[in-house]
């Protein structure tokens, strides 16, 4: 994957202008940009579905009562075959769906390491003063960041794939508050997304889906490192970082 999405550099022009020019707060629309970066992201080869997205009442547009996930989840129990980078499907999908936020799918072309934001804003900055090549990376105003990798496994060598059960499945996130691996099995909010809240709590890009995706092991280090900091400034043992496999 190169580092411009395919011959786009006016595409590109317009997707970070968009992401500098929002104000905190701003809801998305497709006026000022929702579907490009829909696009962008499908185009630099995540696979999305549809979304709950945030609602008065419940605090989700889904007819679940008390739902655990509000609008983090897909609409869909068949999102990880429904998932797609199809950026014909994806533009009907986000046009009747206007207020959707939208999933990518992990463990098929991509993983994403999900730290707390304050261990990723440290581990985020130390990377890149290294010269370490980062990749795309959200942030979300419920206390994450998100760094999107390559996969540690495709579908052609499906031995090698380990499930997200093994780290946590997205109904547990909570439980699980230091590092986690999302792989097969699991899934992410994509930018933009909008979550419950008064004050218009988002998801949004720090390094948009224009970065190449690196391997995961080039940043691990780096972001265990900063979660045992984050989990040693905290009170609470509970708030310890979640082990990650070797």
């Amino acid at each position: 994957m190169s580092g411009t999405f395919g011959g786009r550099g006016r595409r590109q022009g317009r997707l970070s202008q968009w992401l500098l020019g929002r104000r905190p707060g701003e809801a998305p629309t497709d006026d000022d940009g929702r579907v490009a970066l829909l696009l962008a992201a499908a185009e630099a080869g995540l696979p999305m579905a549809p979304a709950a997205h945030p609602a008065p009442g419940y605090g989700c547009s889904c007819d679940r009562v008390g739902c655990p996930t509000p609008a983090r989840h897909p609409v869909s129990f068949a999102w990880q075959t429904q998932s797609t980078t199809d950026r014909a499907q994806i533009e009907r999908w986000a046009r009747h769906q206007p207020q959707a936020n939208f999933i990518t799918a992990t463990g098929m072309s991509h993983d994403v390491l999900d730290v707390p934001l304050e261990a990723g804003r440290q581990a985020l900055e130390r990377l890149l003063a290294n010269g370490v090549e980062t990749g795309p990376v959200a942030e979300s105003d419920d206390g994450r960041m998100l760094f999107f990798t390559l996969t540690r496994g495709t579908p052609e060598d499906e031995d090698e794939w380990w499930p997200c059960e093994l780290d946590c499945r997205p109904e547990t996130m909570d439980e699980h508050p230091g590092l986690r691996w999302h792989c097969r099995g699991s899934y992410v909010l994509v930018p933009p997304a909008r979550l419950p809240g008064d004050d218009g709590p988002r998801v949004r890009w720090v390094r948009g889906p224009e970065h190449p995706l690196p391997d995961p092991l080039t940043l691990l280090e780096s972001l265990t490192d900063a979660c045992a900091r984050y989990a040693g400034e905290e009170s609470d043992p509970a708030e310890a970082a979640w082990p990650v496999r070797r």
